[in-house]
């Protein structure tokens, strides 16, 4: 089990990866074999152990040519198939069986499957994150504008402060450092954020934020809880007169960080939500397109059984919870 983990650590960047001799080497050991190699479909990328050259090279192109096991004593081939599609074969010398070196090959096939899933993910995640960042809502920079210009004349001392709050924000928003931040530095762009909006209503909004220390240095995907907490906003009581309530709340339940946002808002219809999520509402402005996006890169970075919840009834506010593992690989704050 353990030398099954290290082959697929090591075919983690493919089969042209820095790491593939690692592979050979390691599947040299689980087979007991004397030599293995690992080929596209022009020639080999990486092996362990001696091999002949035009003997590895025949073998090869026959194993491809006929998609299946072939042996010529003391060599056995086979292909690679992933996703369906050839990419390339696996070739071993040494007293092992035609069962062995199939089995083999699929272990390899599966990790390369693998591989190719968690970049496409991370493809996915960048250009969410790209997406998310040019859509930072002019609704919002306008009418934070407009607030630090009011205070301006009756507070310019407050004008000053919100004017740095909003230099903050956007040095943050726009930052180029990576795809993770820490949930510490999600949620002091998000109280910057607050203080913004504070200024806005006329200090109309409460908000209440409570983190557990040990959740902290947490890697987040970038701009995941600014959306849900702006969702919140305008969504929930932007239109509305009296006083808003917004609960920023972070914690960890067993090996997962939990964040929740809850508004005592105008709430949605569960089936909004659903839509809302999808993509499909309709809505326009961050409720629409920045909650599904953030539920789009969670899932794409962690898995499909993560994501953003929103539990919500109208009249009843709105509860928005993400749940990630607390340590993931490749989730790293830069």
């Amino acid at each position: 089990m353990r030398l099954t983990r290290q082959i697929g650590e090591a075919l983690a960047d493919g089969l042209h990866g820095k790491h593939a001799d690692d592979a050979a080497r390691r599947l040299a050991r689980l087979l007991g074999a004397d030599a293995v190699a690992l080929a596209d479909g022009d020639r080999i990328l990486a092996a362990w152990g001696r091999l002949d050259p035009a003997a590895t090279a025949q073998i090869l192109a026959e194993a491809l040519d006929e998609l299946d096991t072939v042996t010529d004593p003391p060599l056995r081939a086979a292909p690679l198939i992933v996703s369906d599609d050839l990419a390339g074969g696996l070739i071993v010398a040494g007293d092992v069986t035609d069962a062995e070196v199939a089995e083999a090959a699929l272990l390899v096939a599966t990790a390369l499957d693998h591989a190719d899933l968690a970049r496409a993910r991370e493809r996915i995640a960048a250009a969410d994150l790209r997406t998310l960042r040019a859509q930072i809502s002019p609704h919002f920079m306008h009418n934070a504008l407009a607030a630090i210009s009011a205070h301006t004349r009756t507070d310019p001392e407050r004008a000053r402060e919100l004017l740095s709050d909003f230099s903050d924000y956007l040095r943050y928003s726009f930052a180029a450092t990576g795809d993770y931040a820490t949930v510490a530095d999600e949620l002091q762009a998000v109280q910057t954020y607050l203080e913004l909006q504070r200024a806005r209503f006329d200090d109309r909004l409460d908000m209440t934020v409570q983190i557990a220390p040990e959740v902290l240095p947490v890697a987040i995907p970038f701009l995941v809880v600014q959306p849900i907490v702006e969702n919140a906003i305008r969504h929930g009581f932007e239109s509305r007169p009296g006083v808003g309530h917004i609960a920023v709340r972070g914690f960890s339940e067993g090996p997962l960080c939990v964040i929740e946002v809850e508004d005592d808002g105008d709430g949605m219809d569960p089936e909004h939500a659903k839509a809302v999520l999808t993509g499909t509402s309709g809505t326009n402005g961050t409720g629409g397109i920045g909650l599904a996006n953030v539920d789009r890169r969670l899932r794409a970075v962690y898995g499909p059984e993560y994501g953003l919840l929103l539990d919500t009834a109208p009249g009843a506010g709105t509860k928005a919870t993400v749940r990630i593992p607390r340590y993931a690989r490749g989730v790293i704050a830069q």
